[in-house]
């Protein structure tokens, strides 16, 4: 397993990306794998930067690894913000029109369809999401 901790900001979601990238060219993941665990870093990284520490400067830990039996790749968030499970988010009702669906929920809907499994805890003050993906 290889693990980052930086600031939760926006600005680093490109640093957290690189880390994650690098460690897939070593396991040779599959682009399309690749393209959609960067689409989730994007979405998961972004929100903690966004919401997590609501305003306040925070940090965030990501934790990657590669698990065999079925081969996958497990990308872990931790941050200490406000607790906030986002897999009790109502998925967003993706037959209206743009201008008729209610701001919000496309992102962690796309990651969840992307994704072969996703867990949230809340634990000693943290939020631990983690992200499953076969390849």
């Amino acid at each position: 397993m290889k693990e980052i901790t930086l600031e939760a900001t926006v600005e680093n979601i490109g640093v957290v990306t690189d880390f994650v990238e690098e460690f897939l060219d070593g396991i040779a993941c599959p682009l399309k794998a690749k393209m959609q665990l960067n689409i989730a870093i994007d979405e998961l990284f972004g929100n903690i930067a966004h919401y997590a520490y609501q305003g306040r400067a925070g940090k965030a830990t990501v934790q990657v690894e590669v698990m065999e039996n079925p081969r996958t790749v497990c990308i872990t968030f931790i941050d200490s913000g406000v607790p906030y499970n986002p897999l009790e988010t109502a998925d967003p009702d993706i037959t209206l029109s743009a201008e008729d669906r209610s701001i919000g929920g496309l992102g962690i809907f796309m990651v969840k369809k992307n994704m072969d499994d996703m867990q949230y805890s809340y634990c000693e003050g943290r939020n631990r999401l983690k992200i499953i993906k076969c390849i």
